[in-house]
């Protein structure tokens, strides 16, 4: 006796979708591979882009207070122009003499630190009047450095300039 025609389409249905099932398996693998290429790779170059620019921004940062620690030990090392660059392109090996160090004095009155700024000692003293007020020495490093990106996509700068200033009251 043979089989009811409804067993027979149930088998030819399911050995069907077994077959297209067969025909898609790679095309997930195709899509991860599009997806991958078109997305995942700028964001790996972005990636490495941003830690390259927070790298050299704390080595900016580190080399402006170097510098700013050398001039702020002595009236003598804070007017060392010279010593200061030293220090601040030492502590910045990677960058050594492409990076630009411009270091200044400056007095402010003790009673307005964040006031008025004089460039010369007896301005200050002129200035800083009352009981307790009195004029302080103040020595800012600023450390500025271009960088070209490593990677580089249409549209976005070829090159970018992290600079930082560190400032320190010169002691006594």
């Amino acid at each position: 006796m043979s089989p009811p025609i409804s067993r027979i389409l149930r088998r030819l249905n399911s050995a069907m979708r077994l077959t297209r099932l067969r025909a898609e398996s790679g095309g997930a693998l195709v899509e991860i591979a599009l997806v991958v290429s078109l997305v995942g790779v700028p964001m790996l170059f972005g990636t490495v882009d941003l830690a390259i620019f927070i790298y050299s921004g704390i080595e900016v940062s580190n080399a402006a207070h170097a510098g700013a620690v050398y001039g702020m030990t002595s009236a003598t090392a804070a007017s060392d122009t010279s010593g200061i660059q030293t220090a601040a392109q030492a502590d910045s090996s990677d960058y050594g003499t492409n990076l630009a160090v411009t270091p200044t004095t400056f007095y402010a009155c003790s009673s307005a630190l964040s006031g008025t700024q004089y460039s010369t000692q007896s301005a200050a003293t002129t200035a800083c009047t009352g009981s307790g007020n009195h004029p302080l020495e103040f020595v800012q490093v600023v450390a500025t450095v271009t960088l070209g990106v490593p990677i580089h996509f249409p549209g976005l700068p070829t090159s970018f300039v992290q600079s930082n200033t560190s400032i320190m009251e010169v002691e006594e």
